[in-house]
């Protein structure tokens, strides 16, 4: 049996990355290929480094671009690297553009496609990532889904049972595994830290929007001010494009830094008193961590996340913002975490093995 992992951006190397060790462990044959979808070397290639994970065999260095310029690239570029490579099955992981190009180069070269991560909805078409996962998931084989909510939500749309396998996330996996390489670092002080607030802000529908992203900056310096707190924000690329763009201000309680390796990252996230994010994955770390959330969205396809009380939808609206923060901040931190047990890579490789 031959394995490819398909992947592109900084959250599926997270999420894949306990299947490729597990992988390895069992002496599968198998190999990475990188679409370099919206690259930066710290963002991406460095990642393999720090998570001390071998280089992908395959590189296609995409690039940003539209909608259509990436996929339509990665589609090339991906049914070229099948041919060659021949493997039995492809493993996608998530939403994003490298999950649609390499589900739908696969099932055309009648290789069958498990997509990791299967059965997330927000509800909102307007969301690219939400189309992605519905192609998917209706073109993949095996379906590897988080959660009881997420197989339910394939189950509606028709999707056959038997392809459906509750895995949990892997996510937890790559929390548990990637805290243990942390081991020694007082993030604090390599930082200069005191106590904080930690923020993301990258999604299309945001930072595309100068509105939207005003309101957002605008809520950060707020909560900043009215809780005492500096809010520390590394910032994606796109991000800090747009806000030179747009002339937007940035409060200087509000601490922009570089994008930082994703081990910093966690050691970012675990010391954090609250997280403000429009990030899915980030969303689920905070609720694994133990560390209050606020989602800077209107909507979420990681409905658990509220559920268990470690995560409130704001909007972008700057009070909405902050009374968010100042609820989540009184909240009971001693929720379940309803992603799983850490032992997702390996049903999903049980999976692929029967």
């Amino acid at each position: 049996m031959k394995v490819a992992v398909v992947l592109g951006t900084r959250p599926e190397i997270i999420k894949m990355s306990p299947v490729v060790r597990e992988l390895e462990a069992r002496g599968i044959d198998h190999f990475v290929l990188h679409t370099g979808q919206h690259y930066s070397h710290n963002m991406d290639r460095v990642f393999f480094e720090v998570l001390r994970l071998r280089p992908p065999r395959h590189n296609l260095n995409v690039g940003s671009g539209t909608h259509g310029e990436e996929t339509g690239r990665m589609l090339m570029g991906i049914e070229r690297v099948l041919a060659e490579e021949k493997p039995d099955y492809v493993l996608v992981e998530g939403d994003t553009n490298t999950v649609l190009a390499g589900t739908l180069a696969a099932s055309k070269m009648r290789i069958k496609v498990g997509h990791v991560e299967a059965g997330l909805r927000s509800g909102d078409m307007s969301m690219p990532e939400e189309i992605n996962r519905i192609v998917a998931d209706h073109v993949s084989d095996i379906l590897f889904a988080p959660t009881e909510v997420s197989m339910q939500n394939l189950l509606r749309e028709g999707l056959d049972q038997e392809k459906i396998r509750v895995t949990g996330n892997t996510i937890v996996d790559a929390v548990n595994q990637n805290l243990s390489l942390t081991e020694g670092r007082d993030i604090r002080s390599e930082l200069c830290l005191d106590r904080y607030f930690l923020a993301t802000v990258h999604r299309q529908e945001n930072v595309d929007s100068p509105e939207r992203l005003r309101r957002i900056l605008g809520g950060l310096e707020l909560v900043s001010k009215e809780l005492g707190r500096e809010v520390v924000y590394p910032v994606h690329p796109r991000a800090r494009k747009r806000i030179s763009a747009y002339g937007l201000h940035v409060g200087a309680s509000v601490r922009m830094v570089d994008p930082v390796d994703y081990l910093t990252f966690l050691m970012l996230e675990r010391g954090a008193d609250l997280i403000l994010t429009d990030s899915g994955g980030v969303q689920e770390e905070a609720c694994i961590l133990g560390v209050p959330c606020v989602t800077l969205r209107d909507n979420t396809e990681r409905p658990e996340t509220v559920e268990v009380g470690a995560n409130v939808l704001s909007g972008t609206d700057p009070q909405r913002i902050l009374d968010c923060a100042r609820e989540m901040l009184r909240a009971n931190v001693g929720w379940q975490n309803p992603f799983g047990d850490g032992n997702s890579a390996k049903r999903i490789v049980d999976s692929i093995e029967r």
